[in-house]
């Protein structure tokens, strides 16, 4: 019988900092980066302080990768339209944040930012996306890489190993079929369950842990009000920029049709998909046929 756990995002606020639990997290980040992750601590920085009003969703992570390098592992999770310029401000301020003054900019740690995403975000149909940076000839396309002064300063062979990675989990894109052990992390991410024999690093110890049952009875009204508070944000959240901005955009794709704009550059202009256009452009054939 599955019990009813604690959300993911809940837990990194209140239960997953405690040193006894990193092995959790520990064990999220090896399967997700497909290497042992052990983490180092938690830092408290002005990103990512936790509030009396519990509005902080980020948590920023000192951890040792299998090379023996240290790495800062950034973890977001919110339901904001902007949220592309949101992970770009704040993988910005923590390399600023965990860099001393007058340090060579060689001394720069490596980030990782890894956001759980519980709305639509993009357009796209898988449930993890990773992005690098890289840098491409303009003219013959080759890549560029260090050269060997680079390599040793950096200790490593590729650009995009210096710059942060982003590695985006569209939860809801998930099918609830758990093909791997870091399925069952997305599981959990997704359904707040795991099975009784979880394979993934960390699931066994995050089952133990994050019993709601097992919860103070204080720490369980807390937990609810925040659930009903999320709900309630992601109900305004659907009527206000989706249902809003989808009707809005079907105004001016409606305008477009009539101004006998091409099909591509409605589009382009209204972010519509062929299916509701070609619906939009059925149905505004239907009006305007004779009775």
């Amino acid at each position: 019988m599955k019990r009813k756990l604690i959300s993911f995002d809940w837990a990194i606020k209140r239960i997953l900092r405690s040193k006894a639990n990193f092995e959790i997290l520990e064990g999220f980040l090896s399967e997700l980066l497909k290497e042992d992750i052990k983490i180092l601590e938690i830092l408290e920085s002005e990103s990512n302080k936790d509030t009396k009003d519990d509005k902080s969703n980020q948590v920023d992570i000192k951890v040792k990768n299998s090379n023996d390098e240290i790495v800062i592992i950034e973890i977001q999770y919110s339901r904001e339209l902007d949220y592309i310029q949101r992970m770009l401000y704040a993988t910005s301020k923590v390399v600023i944040e965990h860099i001393s003054q007058g340090y060579a900019y060689s001394k720069i740690k490596k980030v990782i930012s890894i956001n759980i995403l519980y709305f639509d975000f993009g357009d796209g149909d898988d449930y993890i996306y990773k992005g690098t940076t890289n840098f491409e000839g303009i003219h013959t396309h080759n890549k560029l890489y260090l050269n060997e002064i680079q390599k040793d300063l950096y200790k490593t062979n590729e650009i995009n190993k210096i710059y942060p990675e982003y590695y985006l989990i569209k939860v809801k894109n998930f099918d609830d079929n758990s093909k791997d052990t870091l399925d069952e992390w997305i599981n959990f991410l997704k359904n707040e369950t795991i099975s009784d024999n979880p394979k993934a690093k960390g699931l066994l110890k995050a089952k133990e842990t994050l019993d709601y049952l097992n919860m103070p009875d204080d720490e369980k009204i807390d937990y609810e009000r925040r659930q009903e508070n999320l709900r309630r944000e992601a109900s305004v959240y659907e009527s206000t920029y989706i249902a809003g901005g989808i009707e809005e955009k079907l105004k001016i794709a409606q305008c477009l049709i009539e101004q006998k704009v091409s099909n591509d550059i409605i589009k382009l202009s209204t972010g519509l998909t062929d299916m509701e256009l070609a619906n939009l452009t059925n149905r505004s054939d239907c009006e305007n046929s004779p009775k």
